[in-house]
């Protein structure tokens, strides 16, 4: 017996089989392996008469199957020759359009062809076109479906583009819109009501509300279910739409700032027009000091250079100014319109959020310019321009930036406080089926049992106050209007009132360095000469002295002009300056030393905005005008006076500190550019200062990796070179000569928190400087090692220098940072610094700050590669108890690779944690894993836009509104102007929202239980009945009229002062650990309520005598007194509204005593039966309460009383 294989022939269908569909079935003996070569054959054979009759019609077809009869026709025993041609014949006419064979059942006609090799048969179906058509019809209606889920709702894919400069782009980009908006006009409502019924205590009254249209299990009025629930969703609805809205507000306020976008068009050469309008291909103007609004290539700048310095703080947190450069041939355009006329186009890289790389190619259309373009070339959106002008065109906009790709999406955030009344609703919801099942078991389940237990659970569900989501969303809402109105804090907003309670139960508080606890400003603070010492008060004493020595050196160099024009042109210029033999060097020679090197050794470039006193080169705009608003600053001219205010450019804020320092001491830099720099010092007389002129010779930039930076300049005048350096303590050192103050003094001004340089210098002769400049040459020009050649080559140099000076610059920190730090470290809560700034800086701040205690010392790190370098670096500090821990973004995640859990342990437990060099996303991973590992509660603190993502990431995000921009603020849950205003939200502002949401909820929960135990005991005593004791408005009026007030005065309640809360920050550490509520407390107002409702119910139903309605009275009536007087007796600091609220709420019940008649007996009540009964009652109920509470508080007081 043959087995049938079934295959289908993939071969792709031309419009020659548009009548039928070929089905190839192939029949294989279980003595064959499978070959299909007669298949092969036959398909290479089509595709041959394919190509070669592609226009001949149909008969091509014809052809090609009587090939294939010819391709397996073979002599056969017996009948089989003669069937065989019969079947190919047939399979011919088929193929003709001919009717052949009997065998419709599948629709159509077949054929049957035998293979010559392996004997296996193909088979040939005609099909209806009819059955092809109505598959194609499917086929099309699931492609639609399928593209129309691609389109909405896959992902966008990032792909790389082309970007047109001079023609229209017409690819489709993201509109560049700031969105920090949780919702839009679609999503908002099912959203909102998502977030809202995800909350059992929700999801369980909507279903008890639905429950109510059924009219064999109603009991009461709808009224009394859907009111409560309504009012607790038209609150949550109206505060988070409140919340978004200021949300859009801060938002369009951002994406309406104003740009210029540079217009062929327009009469002005550029309109204004709202970042939010930019697209892909805009080219636009950024001026100094504004924000850069979306990614964009450098075309041109203001400087001939064609280089602008940025600020990427708020990208990346370095404080350092990036220089950044145009495209070499759009720089070299002579006007901005001209950007218009040429044909270019620039192809650039996908959208990525490595904000260190990037890859493009600006090519001209014609082929005449091919220029590779790397990260130098562009400016991020977010980054700030420091200096000049810059001319851009838009490459990403919007959510493609590098700014919001490393920025997480804002998500709804749900207190801890908000988890464990939720846990604490199942609890309860489980104890009202309990009950309704024990009722249900003494009844008995005879009859419609399911519609009994189901009124029970409706009875009882007053176990669950809906209530409760009411109180503390109006609690919230109050504890965010006392944040902002605090006049101790002024300048707090509350951005989020969902969470107020978190900062009460703060664990970790993860903040940034740059703007967050500094300003971001270096201050030149001190000055070390070996055998003095200057500060803020004797810096004066220098500027004398550089006053007195002016005279020696005009004198000076009037004496070396003399000895120039006399000497030959084959001899060197003798230095005289003090560079003889040093027991001759005058008085102030020290001084004057140092305060050179310090405005000679830099990388700095003045600058001036003085429109009187620069000179520019003006770069012309669009409109070929000379007032272009692309200026350029190259240079400051030798100003006659010394009225200008000078400005500075650089690539480090402490080189900026070092070159105004020397200004104010009396050396200015007035100009520089890349072959020379010029010196004024000051004189007694004004209009006598003297210029210095300075040839640059060589420059040896900074790296992290040498820790030095150094230059060599010869004087014009004398022709004197010197060879200056400054650097790292740890590395100068060893370079310069031996002496015995230089560890000491660095150490103590590493103490004060103070960024410490050494400055040396070293004079070299002519062949000196000849030989050094013949191998340093020619170690740049080597192929192989080149970097480890150079600097050994600079390194010769650097040895046996001459030790000037040991300054010290300080990062001013951020008003009241050091006490603030204090106060957290003190209670309990751990303090990480995450940065994206240098190691060294963090370590300076780290200490200047006192983010490390003066017990706590400082284990560093050091850069781990490889599994076994984390391995022995985390042994090490394991060894080092009580340490802080400094570590950088890349040796964090080689330690997260490997040893995860081993390094979070250890982290965790350190009393302070810096992170340097961290990217905005490795930030928000570090708030993910401590609240995955510790389950404690976290809050991020942050200034920039690259600290977005943590904010957003932590359980409480506060954003500082500084300077650098409005992006943190924006997405923080809370905003406030300086950091040390986190002490008092979390010390005061916390404490208060978590006590008093946590004793608000407990005594609703108890509000609710015990009248759920009034209802158990009136239904277990009258016969199981599932009846209502209280109808209509009396349980809607207990709830609401007679207890709300008075419970939610809760919220005025406090423990403790403010003043205490900040004196003694050790009472914080108890809130971390949820006493205030938790399964202990909740058991015990179980106990309570159990208790107060089986005294007030069993104390009705003994002193009753005639009718029902008097139980009622009694019962209901000191259930009211009770409430009010627990209220009393839960109150620790009475505030004037809380009188107010238990005075209102007596006087609107007896009111209702009179009037209500509906429900009670008014000779009854004005009896005074009825008075003693309920004096009675509410006694009983509440005086062991409060003898507890008396004794408790004498044998155990808790830890404030202690205090107070």
């Amino acid at each position: 017996m043959a087995e049938n294989v079934p295959l289908r022939d993939f071969d792709e269908e031309s419009e020659n089989d548009s009548e039928t569909e070929l089905l190839i079935r192939r029949e294989v003996p279980r003595s064959t392996i499978g070959s299909a070569a007669g298949q092969i054959r036959y398909r290479n054979e089509r595709s041959r008469e394919r190509a070669r009759n592609s226009n001949s019609g149909p008969s091509s077809y014809i052809n090609s199957v009587s090939k294939l009869a010819q391709l397996t026709q073979h002599p056969s025993s017996g009948g089989g020759g003669s069937d065989l041609g019969a079947d190919a014949t047939a399979a011919t006419a088929s193929a003709a359009g001919g009717a052949t064979s009997s065998d419709h059942g599948n629709g159509g006609t077949h054929s049957t062809v035998v293979d010559p090799e392996n004997g296996s048969s193909t088979v040939f179906y005609q099909h209806n076109r009819r059955k092809s058509k109505s598959r194609s019809i499917g086929n099309v209606f699931k492609m639609c479906l399928c593209s129309c889920w691609r389109k909405w709702f896959r992902p966008r894919e990032l792909r790389a583009r082309t970007v047109n400069l001079g023609r229209v782009n017409t690819e489709k980009f993201p509109p560049n819109e700031i969105r920090n908006q949780k919702y839009n006009f679609i999503t908002f409502l099912p959203l909102v009501l998502f977030e809202q019924f995800r909350f059992f205590l929700n999801l369980y009254f909507l279903l008890m509300a639905l429950s109510q249209f059924i009219p064999d299990i109603r009991i009461g009025y709808p009224y009394t279910y859907w009111g409560p629930l309504g009012f607790v969703l038209m609150v949550t609805i109206c505060r988070e739409a409140v919340d978004d809205l200021r949300r859009h507000q801060r938002d369009h306020e951002v994406n309406s700032q104003k740009y210029k976008r540079l217009s062929a068009t327009n009469g002005s050469g550029y309109e204004m027009v709202p970042s939010s309008k930019l697209k892909v291909g805009d080219v636009i103007i950024v001026e100094k000091n504004e924000r850069v609004p979306a990614d964009l290539i450098l075309l041109r700048t203001s400087d001939r250079s064609g280089s602008v310095f940025v600020r990427t703080d708020q990208l990346d947190g370095e404080t350092d100014w990036k220089p950044r450069l145009a495209v070499p041939y759009t720089q070299k355009l002579s006007r901005d319109s001209e950007l218009h006329s040429i044909d270019a186009s620039f192809y650039v890289e996908k959208p990525q959020n490595d904000i260190h790389s990037f890859i493009a190619t600006f090519c001209m259309t014609d082929g005449s310019e091919d220029t590779g373009l790397s990260v130098e070339n562009t400016l991020w959106a977010n980054t700030v321009v420091a200096a000049g002008t810059a001319t851009g065109i838009v490459i990403y906009t919007g959510c493609e930036t590098r700014s919001v790709m490393n920025n997480s999406q804002p998500r709804s955030k749900v207190g801890l406080l908000d988890m464990e009344i939720n846990g604490l609703t199942k609890v309860l919801f489980c104890a009202v089926l309990g009950l309704s099942l024990v009722m249900m078991m003494l009844k008995g389940f005879g009859g419609p049992w399911y519609r009994y237990m189901f009124r029970f659970v409706l009875l009882f569900s007053y176990i669950i106050p809906i209530s409760l989501r009411v109180n503390l969303d109006m609690g919230k809402a109050f504890y965010s209007w006392q944040m902002q109105n605090d006049s101790n804090i002024q300048g707090t907003v509350v951005r989020s009132t969902t969470i107020p309670e978190e900062l009460g139960r703060i664990s970790y508080v993860l903040t940034d360095k740059t703007g967050t606890l500094t300003q971001n400003e270096m201050v030149f603070k001190k000055i070390h000469l070996g055998i003095v010492s200057h500060d803020a008060d004797t810096f004066h004493h220098i500027g004398q002295m550089i006053q007195k020595l002016s005279g020696n050196i005009l004198q000076q160099q009037q004496q070396q002009g003399n000895v120039s024009s006399s000497s030959s042109g084959g001899e060197s210029n003798k230095p005289i300056m003090f560079a003889g033999n040093r027991m001759r060097r005058p008085e102030g020679w020290r001084e004057w030393e140092a305060v050179r090197a310090l405005a000679l050794c830099h990388n700095v470039t003045p600058v001036s905005d003085d429109e009187d006193n620069r000179s520019v080169s003006t770069a012309s705009t669009v409109t070929g005008g000379n007032n272009s608003p692309t200026k350029s600053v190259i240079n400051i001219e030798a100003p006659g006076s010394t009225d200008t205010e000078h400005q500075y450019q650089a690539a480090s804020p402490d080189e900026i500190a070092l070159v105004k320092w020397t200004e104010q001491v009396g050396l200015t830099l007035i100009a520089r550019d890349l072959n020379s720099m010029t010196l004024q010092v000051k004189t007694p007389s004004d209009d006598n200062d003297i210029l210095l002129h300075y040839q640059i010779l060589q420059l040896f930039p900074f790296t992290s990796e040498s820790k030095r930076m150094g230059i060599i300049v010869r004087e014009s005048k004398s022709g004197q070179i010197t060879f200056y350096l400054k650097g790292a303590d740890v590395v100068m050192s060893t370079i310069v000569q031996y002496n015995d103050w230089l560890s000491e003094e660095s150490g103590n001004m590493a103490r004060e928190g103070l960024r410490t340089l050494v400055v040396a210098k070293k004079v070299l002769t002519e062949e000196q400087y000849s030989d050094f400049e013949m191998r340093y040459n020619a170690a740049r020009l080597s192929i192989t090692d080149r970097v480890a050649k150079v600097a050994a080559v600079t390194e010769s140099l650097e040895r046996e220098m001459e030790l000037l000076c040991l300054t010290g610059v300080e990062d001013r920190l951020q008003e009241n940072v050091r006490p603030t730090l204090e106060l957290l470290r003190n209670a309990g809560v751990r303090v990480w610094m995450l940065t994206g700034d240098k190691l060294e800086t963090a370590c300076c701040i780290a200490k200047s700050s006192q983010l490390i205690g003066r017990n706590q010392g400082l284990h560093v790190l050091r850069s781990v590669k490889t599994r076994t370098d984390a391995h022995q670096e985390l042994n090490s500090f394991r060894r080092k108890q009580g340490h802080a821990l400094v570590i950088s973004g890349e040796s964090l995640e080689v330690c997260l690779q490997y040893y995860k859990p081993e390094f979070l342990e250890l982290a965790t437990a350190s009393p302070a944690v810096v992170c340097c060099r961290c990217s905005p996303t490795q930030k928000a991973q570090v708030v993910a894993l401590i609240q995955k590992h510790t389950r404690k509660r976290t809050c991020a603190v942050g200034d920039g836009g690259n600290d977005v993502s943590m904010i957003q990431q932590a359980d409480a995000g506060v954003g500082i509104e500084g300077r650098e921009g409005r992006q943190a603020s924006l997405a923080g849950d809370f905003s406030i102007p300086q950091f040390s205003h986190i002490a008092k939200l979390l010390l005061i502002h916390g404490r208060r929202s978590y006590k008093r949401s946590a004793a608000l909820s407990q005594f609703v929960i108890h509000r609710g239980l015990i009248i759920t135990t009034l209802q158990a005991v009136f239904s277990a005593v009258f016969y199981l009945s599932s009846v209502a004791l209280y109808q209509g408005f009396l349980m809607v009026g207990y709830s609401t009229l007679y207890t709300m007030f008075p419970v939610f005065s809760l919220v005025l309640d406090q423990d403790i002062t403010s003043e205490t809360a900040v004196t003694y920050p050790e009472l914080y550490k108890d809130l971390s650990k949820g006493r205030s509520l938790s399964y202990k407390t909740f058991f015990i107002w179980v106990l309570i309520s159990i208790y107060q409702g089986g005294v007030i119910m069993y104390g009705a139903l003994i002193l009753f005598v005639d009718e029902f309605i008097h139980i009622v009275a009694i019962s209901f009536s000191a259930l009211i007194m009770t409430e009010l007087i627990m209220v009393a007796l839960t109150v620790r600091t009475w505030h004037r509204l809380m009188v107010l609220a238990e005075v209102f709420s007596l006087a609107l019940y007896l009111i209702s005593l009179a009037v209500l008649h509906e429900y009670f007996d008014w000779e009854f009540i004005w009896s005074y039966d009825f008075l003693w009964k309920v004096s009675l009652i509410t006694v009983v109920s509440c005086l062991p309460l409060y003898i507890i509470k008396f004794l408790r508080k004498k044998c155990s007081p808790p830890s404030y009383l202690k205090l107070s």
